[in-house]
């Protein structure tokens, strides 16, 4: 099973490989993966408090807010 320089291979299942450029076809762009981050970083976040994963939580609550941040830009985010 060979890939090509431009696939990845998918975690998990053999055979099956994704493009590697930085937006596939069909990507909603920024602001669709910020909204995407913010929900599932926010469950991530209730399962780590949980958890008592304190730091954790508190790491991806400051990842949260800059998801929301972004999306409240409509996907216009410098990062500095």
């Amino acid at each position: 099973m060979n890939m090509s320089d431009g696939e990845l291979r998918i975690m998990g299942q053999p055979g099956r490989s994704l493009p590697s450029s930085s937006e596939p076809v069909g990507d909603g762009g920024p602001e669709e993966a910020a909204r995407y981050i913010v929900t599932t970083v926010s469950d991530l976040g209730h399962i780590a408090r949980r958890h008592r994963l304190d730091t954790l939580g508190f790491l991806l609550d400051m990842a949260q807010m800059e998801a929301e941040e972004i999306v409240r830009l409509g996907g216009r985010h410098n990062s500095a």
